[in-house]
């Protein structure tokens, strides 16, 4: 008898242990479905409703709508912006990010916040900042009316709007890059006579390489697909300060939805360019960490 009752006991806490898993093998499902229907709620049904709505007639009404004179003057502004903004922020994100990777200094803290903060604030207080600015009634508004500059309302605004929320994306993608790098190849080339644009393009660009691109990607993203601040500072004047974005919302107000859903598919499509660009550089950055 004493030797079978350890056995019993053991084979029943073997059973009893085993019960919790099997009655909560519902658990993993449960939350799969509920994670699935939140996306559906907020993501796939509105998509799939934009693509509906702008096919539902055929594709030869969808191609018209892209060839009106408003929304070509929406999209060619909104190339521009993206094409002044990116360049900007990405000379500035290098800078930032080298000077911020390769240095101690004081107020080194403040100045990532700093680079963070259009993460952190509104769009539309970022534009309401602009306009305090450089409107008429702002800090630099007599100045600028004096020399007949005019900001608010009009391309430079929309510039400055569009390059302040796509900032921090080429930093903040570029700083844990060079900080995992470390400094000593760098050294290494500059002990060997490198000059310093020499040791950029040669050692620190190509450690960064995969960083930078996801750190473009991303800005041209936000750049193209901005609305709250650019909408402040622009005004919304259509085949004058009307982006993309903007004329979506202008298009669906004056009930030409066909127009207003044809350019969200745009918009649209071009989210999903991003999203994949993004997975690939992610799956080139995982195979280049196992190498």
């Amino acid at each position: 008898m004493t030797v079978n009752e350890p056995r019993f006991h053991s084979s029943g806490s073997n059973t009893n242990a085993a019960k919790p898993k099997q009655q909560n093998s519902w658990v993993p499902t449960l939350l799969i479905g509920i994670a699935i229907a939140y996306l559906a709620l907020i993501q796939y049904i509105p998509a799939i409703n934009v693509f509906f709505q702008a096919f539902k007639k055929g594709i030869g009404p969808f191609f018209a709508n892209l060839t009106h004179p408003a929304f070509l003057h929406a999209a060619w502004l909104t190339l521009i912006l993206a094409l002044i903004a990116v360049p900007l922020n990405t000379v500035f994100g290098l800078c930032a990010a080298w000077a911020i990777a390769r240095h101690k200094f004081p107020g080194r803290a403040i100045v990532l916040s700093i680079i963070d903060l259009p993460f952190s604030i509104s769009p539309v207080v970022a534009g309401l900042m602009i306009v305090l600015l450089y409107g008429r009634n702002g800090w630099f508004g007599p100045f600028l009316q004096a020399h007949d500059i005019k900001i608010i309302f009009a391309f430079p605004g929309m510039v400055l709007a569009t390059a302040f929320v796509s900032m921090p994306f080429v930093a903040r993608e570029v700083i844990p890059v060079l900080e995992e790098f470390g400094s000593d190849q760098e050294e290494a080339a500059k002990t060997l006579g490198a000059k310093d644009w020499q040791i950029f393009w040669r050692v620190t660009l190509p450690s960064i390489r995969w960083g930078l691109l996801y750190g473009l990607i991303l800005t041209n993203a936000r750049a193209m697909g901005e609305f709250g601040a650019v909408s402040v500072v622009s005004g919304n004047i259509a085949d004058k300060t009307q982006s993309l974005p903007l004329f979506v919302e202008d298009a669906y107000k004056q009930y030409e939805t066909e127009a207003a859903f044809s350019a969200a598919v745009l918009l649209g499509l071009l989210a999903v360019v991003t999203l994949i660009l993004k997975e690939i550089l992610e799956r080139k950055t995982r195979i280049k960490d196992v190498e």
